[in-house]
């Protein structure tokens, strides 16, 4: 194939991206036929993925807009994948230009892209790192520079640790990450789950994506809620993603065939 200006030659054009799946499935263009004939393959089994990750890209929405209207004006997105229409920092700034955004993603494509169109801003920027390695992100060079670790924090985890392994501790993770903000400081996660209206069919969709991409773990929604212990949550509480406070224009239906669960919660004073 013809690599395109935007793949480095560090990108394996021949692997599927989770980053670039998501991607596919967004009707974006930063995708190879690999990751297009992937995103085929999981919908066969789940059609209604893409209004899924629609839905997450709403709750993202949301989220970022609401942490705004409290106060918050630095953003750590973990895992955020290739940039799309409706980015952190485009929220963020439209409620307050001054708010600084460190996006962290561990595909190479998603953080070139990233860089690229934050290229000239001082109040954002792309840092390519493994989530699980919270102390390389944290101490990045990047991170350090932009975010004010003696002010809250926003740490976003928006559709990815179910990417991450019970053995990897997920919990362990958001713990390093919160304990180095200080009260005030928010967590934000939207997370797959089995409990929709038909697991099976969702359970079929996720050992194809295990088998062409990547690990997935998904969790109970107790599971997702215990990822928040020690936080305070705010209201609604952890639901299905059409369910944390709502737009108009929000609503899919039956909000369960998202079969996934999302939350927000803040750190005790």
């Amino acid at each position: 194939m013809n690599r395109p200006a935007w793949a480095g030659p560090e990108i394996d054009v021949d692997k599927p991206s989770a980053a670039r799946i998501y991607d596919a499935h967004l009707g974006g263009f930063h995708n190879f036929q690999v990751d297009r004939d992937a995103a085929a393959k999981i919908v066969a089994f789940m059609p209604e993925l893409p209004d899924i990750m629609r839905a997450n890209r709403s709750f993202l929405r949301r989220a970022v807009r609401h942490l705004v209207d409290r106060g918050v004006t630095q953003f750590l997105d973990l895992g955020s994948g290739i940039p799309t229409v409706g980015n952190v920092h485009e929220i963020a700034w439209k409620a307050n230009p001054l708010c600084r955004i460190v996006y962290v993603d561990a595909d190479p494509v998603a953080v070139s892209h990233s860089r690229n169109i934050l290229a000239g801003s001082t109040l954002a920027t792309a840092v390519q790192g493994d989530l699980r390695r919270p102390r390389d992100i944290l101490g990045d060079p990047e991170t350090q520079r932009l975010l004010d670790f003696s002010q809250p924090i926003a740490v976003l985890m928006f559709a990815v640790l179910h990417f991450v392994a019970d053995e990897d501790d997920p919990a362990g993770i958001i713990r390093s990450y919160l304990d180095a903000t200080v009260p005030g400081s928010y967590l934000a996660i939207s997370h797959a789950s089995l409990e929709g209206p038909e697991p099976e069919r969702v359970e079929e969709a996720t050992q194809q994506f295990r088998r062409s991409v990547t690990d997935f773990s998904m969790r109970t929604r107790a599971e997702i809620t215990g990822l928040f212990d020690g936080l305070e949550l705010l209201d609604p509480g952890v639901v299905y993603l059409p369910e944390w406070r709502p737009d108009a224009g929000d609503d899919i239906g039956d909000a369960r065939r998202t079969s996934t669960f999302a939350g927000v919660a803040r750190k005790k004073d």
